[in-house]
């Protein structure tokens, strides 16, 4: 069955090939797992920390660009708003997965996600189901399986791994949101508006934790709010004006080589045999769906 890809106007060429820009998207994002991991303070403060930084860079490069901010209907603020709200609990679990486990086992557990919106998009989107995508989620469970340090969760790095899982699903259901919106907004409007959001929700942790960041913490934080997420998820985003959510959840698999190779570059983090072989399970859909959508793409191009 052909994949359905959306037509792209002239006018939203990209200035990049889309695929470079979805790996230079994931380079930045994958950023998040060492410094998420390594950041010296509890995992919500650095969350909120990452969103209040990132969402003032995005709003000043909103209004630098003229980027409306303002919403069609009180349905696009809902969904908007609802996106922001899943989007923080992605990062909050994610966090305290990164903290609970390794880099490896924290990222490659979030990068679940792509199965999940396999299996999704067909329901949510009420697109055609691509059988293909079975196949790439059945890698991506046994990925997971290789990956789980054990069964038991008195093992904190198994529940690491079950966060991670549970803010794959999150992070799943928040981009298929976003593709129904994604052609009405500006990409970074949108992220600036999760940002937003994300930094409400979490404020409180200034009355239950010493939100004040320490000097060491202060690198790690800039880190988060300017790379991972005002570069990284604004060139994300953007992706869905060109391919499937499926697609582009696929083809991000590449983020956690991304992590996992600065856990071992500065922090010394090396995954183990397991993860290893886990990895190269749910790394390895994205070469399959990397062939596909490209074969479909200079199939689309001959018959034009």
């Amino acid at each position: 069955m052909r994949q359905n890809i959306q037509p792209i106007n002239p006018s939203d060429q990209p200035r990049v090939n889309p695929f470079l820009q979805i790996l230079i998207a994931m380079m930045f994002i994958g950023t998040s797992g060492v410094f998420g991991r390594f950041v010296p303070l509890e995992a919500i403060v650095a969350v909120w920390w990452r969103a209040a930084i990132g969402g003032a860079l995005l709003i000043a490069f909103c209004l630098y660009k003229g980027y409306s901010f303002r919403m069609e209907d009180r349905r696009q603020f809902g969904v908007v708003v609802l996106s922001g709200v899943l989007m923080t609990a992605h990062w909050v679990t994610y966090f305290y997965a990164l903290k609970l486990s390794s880099v490896a086992i924290g990222m490659l557990a979030i990068f679940t996600y792509p199965a999940m919106t396999t299996l999704l998009e067909p329901i949510v989107l009420k697109k055609p189901f691509v059988p293909r995508h079975l196949l790439l989620a059945a890698l991506v469970i046994g990925g997971v399986y290789l990956l789980a340090p054990s069964f038991s969760f008195a093992d904190g790095a198994t529940v690491g791994l079950a966060l991670g899982m549970l803010s794959a699903f999150i992070y799943s259901f928040r981009n298929l949101l976003v593709k129904t919106e994604i052609a009405k907004l500006q990409g970074t409007v949108v992220m600036a508006y999760q940002t937003v959001i994300a930094t409400v929700l979490v404020a409180p942790v200034w009355f239950y934790f010493d939100a004040v960041p320490t000097t060491e913490s202060i690198p790690f934080l800039i880190g988060l709010g300017l790379l991972t997420t005002a570069v990284g998820h604004t060139l994300f985003l953007a992706c869905f004006r060109f391919f499937s959510v499926s697609t582009v959840s696929l083809l991000s698999c590449v983020q956690p080589v991304y992590g996992i190779l600065l856990g071992v570059l500065f922090f010394g983090e090396y995954p183990n045999a397991s993860a290893i072989g886990g990895g190269a399970l749910i790394l390895s859909a994205v070469a399959v769906e990397a062939l596909s959508v490209r074969k479909q793409l200079g199939a689309d191009a001959g018959a034009e």
